[in-house]
């Protein structure tokens, strides 16, 4: 299964739904929004056939941008099932 495909699959699993992508099939954006006490946290997605890889984007407080590349989908997979909890302290 191509590499896209499979990180597509992992994010539409973990709560991600594609909200963009590009004429030719190499990037995609998906987008998901969580709340766990208390804390929001807004996540993007940017899948990127070119490079093979997945980066999620995070913010936790006003102005603050985070960010994670994945180069694999079990690394991409066993981070995202850490929920928004984790996540905040990345």
């Amino acid at each position: 299964m191509e590499a896209t495909q499979s990180f597509r699959i992992a994010a539409i699993e973990a709560g991600f739904v594609v909200v963009n992508q590009s004429p030719d099939g190499t990037v995609y954006w998906l987008k998901k929004t969580a709340q766990q006490f208390g804390v929001v946290t807004h996540e993007s997605l940017c899948i990127d056939r070119l490079t093979n890889s997945a980066t999620v984007y995070w913010t936790t407080a006003p102005g603050k941008l985070n960010s994670k590349t994945f180069r694999g989908v079990p690394a991409l997979q066993e981070w995202l099932n850490l929920g928004p909890e984790a996540i905040a302290q990345h």
